[in-house]
């Protein structure tokens, strides 16, 4: 499926990894000659993920000291970020596409921090569309939530362990996040479908409204100069 393979090796392949291989780089950075510190986040901590969670790139060690200072609670959660992250979604009709899979784990601790913010009248701000993804799986698949349905009753964020597939698009009635940073992304890619999901959702009648506002939103930033992709620029959506 999607062009991958799947081998096997008779060796611990870590290893081999950190002496031979190469910093796995989106498909539109062809010329990269950096420190490969730069396509990390000063917060990961556990080995996994093949794709920087990129909206996490923005952060520096002061900028999360000012956070915590000014009383913004900060909870992570461990997210092995996939390459298909990149691929476009190909299907004719959105809702055949197949999202990936990718690995993560929201601790009890997170989950209860989460519940907290939001009995007190917080808000939760997730960093990029990959966090979203798991955030929103947590509160609605995991407890065999349709997100997509009638609101109802309120759900809230239980800790999880293991693959998401999630696909967020159009029509996806938000449980967890309520504000959203992230980069500006690649047409056609499932990530842009979230966002568009995200930036629509105050008028759920109309499935476009979203979508025709974020492009307004990006033909808006590429006039202003406003750089894309990886490294580029982020967008707060409140």
């Amino acid at each position: 499926h999607g062009g991958q393979r799947r081998a096997h090796f008779s060796m611990a392949i870590g290893g081999i990894l950190e002496e031979l291989g190469e910093l796995p780089l989106p498909p539109y950075i062809t010329d990269f000659a950096g420190d490969g510190g730069r396509y990390q986040t000063v917060y990961s901590r556990a080995n996994g993920s093949v794709a920087a969670p990129t909206a996490g790139l923005h952060f520096t060690p002061e900028l999360l000291g000012r956070l915590r200072d000014s009383g913004v609670g900060w909870e992570t959660i461990t997210l092995h970020v996939g390459l298909d992250t990149f691929g476009p979604v190909t299907a004719e009709r959105v809702a055949d596409h197949r999202i990936h899979r990718e690995w993560a784990e929201l601790t009890a601790e997170t989950a209860e921090a989460i519940r907290g913010a939001k009995e007190q009248g917080g808000r939760v701000f997730a960093v990029g569309t990959t966090s979203t993804r798991v955030l929103e799986y947590c509160a609605t698949t995991s407890q065999a939530v349709d997100g997509y349905g009638p609101m109802g009753v309120e759900t809230a964020v239980v800790p999880y362990a293991g693959e998401v597939d999630l696909f967020i698009y159009p029509g996806y009635r938000f449980r967890a996040v309520d504000a959203l940073l992230t980069n500006f992304h690649l047409p056609r890619s499932s990530l842009l479908m979230l966002v568009s999901a995200f930036v629509g959702q105050g008028r759920p009648e109309d499935l476009d409204a979203g979508r025709q506002m974020l492009l307004r939103t990006y033909e808006k930033a590429k006039a202003e100069g406003y750089r894309f992709y990886s490294f580029g620029d982020a967008m707060l959506i409140l």
